[in-house]
């Protein structure tokens, strides 16, 4: 698919201009927040008048969920973070996440197909993705920490 407008098409869903808006501010900003989403199209908080884009905060919320139920984003929820929503879809990827910045970053799945791991006894279950999520701290944040000498 060369362009949203086809991607939007291959999945059942009018091709507007505020689903096209939020799919490209994906691509530059990949793991985004919706907040950090709502910085990146110019909708102004608190403010009810659309971007230039014609979004409202309500309507990016809207738009995230048709693209997320359509398969054409990913929403993931580390534990103690806000949802994040990516473009990386149907893979079955993993994630590493700094505790101390929330610095997101993908892993590729060690076996190569989904689920990728075996949940040992799956209690009858038909197992078809996994999600992991490391913890730790990233380079910049170790770095920190020893400049600081903590």
């Amino acid at each position: 698919m060369d362009t949203f407008a086809d991607l939007l098409r291959s999945k059942g869903l009018r091709n507007t201009t505020q689903r096209r808006a939020v799919l490209a501010a994906l691509k530059d900003a990949p793991h985004a927040t919706a907040p950090r989403l709502e910085d990146e199209l110019g909708i102004a908080r608190g403010a009810p008048a659309a971007s230039a884009a014609g979004l409202s905060r309500q309507g990016l919320y809207n738009v995230l969920d048709d693209l997320t139920r359509a398969g054409l984003v990913r929403c993931i929820e580390p534990a103690g973070s806000p949802a994040r929503y990516e473009l990386r879809v149907g893979d079955n990827h993993h994630h590493l996440v700094c505790r101390s910045c929330g610095t997101v970053e993908d892993v590729d799945c060690a076996v190569g197909r989904a689920p990728c791991i075996d949940p040992g006894d799956d209690r009858g279950f038909a197992v078809d993705e996994a999600e992991i999520t490391w913890w730790g701290l990233c380079v910049s944040c170790q770095a920190a920490r020893e400049s600081s000498g903590a």
